[in-house]
């Protein structure tokens, strides 16, 4: 750990993680009995998803499959039609598709060596580091968008972290990382925990954080961004709006659904073909007819 690792460190580990031992909500993924397929399940989930809509799907998903080959067996448009109103449906796909290469290619195990967890599809640099890192006690940095955040305001002294991760941001992950494998994994959840509940985006609860007395943003008076603009997400309107509504009459149809069910959902039709064939070109849809269509089989 070189110089700012070693100041860092006494600033940051321990109350981060005391706090974490205090404050860590009760998450099942979190629990001994989850298991590494429990914690790859939930990080496929959480990715831009709030904890409050993934925590129903997550258990009943793990009480339908509860291992990777019990979701390969099953067809790939039986884990969208599961994958219900978490939104970014690809998920599901690349969901079912690390677990059909765990089952064929790693006895039904989920891995525990990280570059066999990169080489799954579906799965990046973030998912295998977490996977590594929250199921198997490990040693890497894991980057989301909580922990970036805690690191900009704490580190760096500025109020966000950019748009996508930078190699500055892996740098200083790295130097931040404890050198002892079951620490640095603790400190991966304590500071994605500090993110999501103190180091909020919106409203951070400095009084509440156990580091606000080291934080550079915060010693620095708290300065507004002045980067680019922070691009907020819409919905209404949208062609993501639009392909729900499709995908949800398709999930639930017991068989192929008519074009004329799929018409009747949005107003526009040339939106409304362009958010098709957008499901068709991801794999979300098949066509099995000229004007019927049904979840991949």
């Amino acid at each position: 750990m070189d110089r700012l690792g070693r100041a860092m460190s006494k600033d940051l580990h321990a109350p981060v993680i005391d706090w974490f031992d205090e404050n860590a909500r009760d998450l099942p993924w979190r629990r001994a009995e989850a298991g590494p397929w429990g914690v790859m399940v939930s990080e496929f989930m959480l990715q831009q998803t709030p904890v409050s809509r993934v925590l129903p799907v997550y258990e009943q998903w793990l009480g339908r499959w509860p291992t990777p080959a019990a979701l390969a067996a099953d067809p790939a448009g039986e884990a969208v039609r599961a994958w219900g109103r978490l939104g970014y449906p690809r998920r599901a796909l690349r969901l079912h598709a690390a677990a059909t290469a765990i089952a064929q290619l790693h006895g039904g195990d989920v891995p525990r060596d990280h570059a066999q967890l990169l080489a799954l599809p579906g799965i990046g640099e973030y998912t295998a580091a977490a996977v590594a890192s929250f199921a198997y006690g490990q040693r890497h940095a894991v980057l989301d968008t909580n922990v970036r955040r805690v690191f900009a305001r704490a580190v760096t002294g500025v109020e966000y972290p950019p748009q996508a991760t930078t190699a500055a941001e892996r740098r200083t992950a790295q130097k931040l990382l404890p050198s002892e494998e079951d620490t640095a994994a603790r400190w991966a959840a304590a500071t994605m925990e500090l993110g999501a509940l103190v180091c909020t985006a919106r409203t951070p609860s400095c009084a509440s954080c156990p580091i606000a007395a080291s934080c550079a943003w915060r010693l620095a008076g708290s300065p507004a961004h002045d980067g680019p603009p922070r691009r907020g997400q819409t919905y209404a309107g949208t062609d993501r709006q639009v392909r729900g509504k499709l995908l949800a009459v398709l999930r639930e149809a017991h068989g192929p659904v008519a074009q004329a069910a799929l018409d009747r959902v949005w107003h526009e039709p040339v939106q409304r073909a362009r958010a098709l064939d957008g499901l068709v070109a991801d794999g979300l849809v098949e066509p099995v007819a000229d004007g019927v269509y049904r979840l991949p089989g």
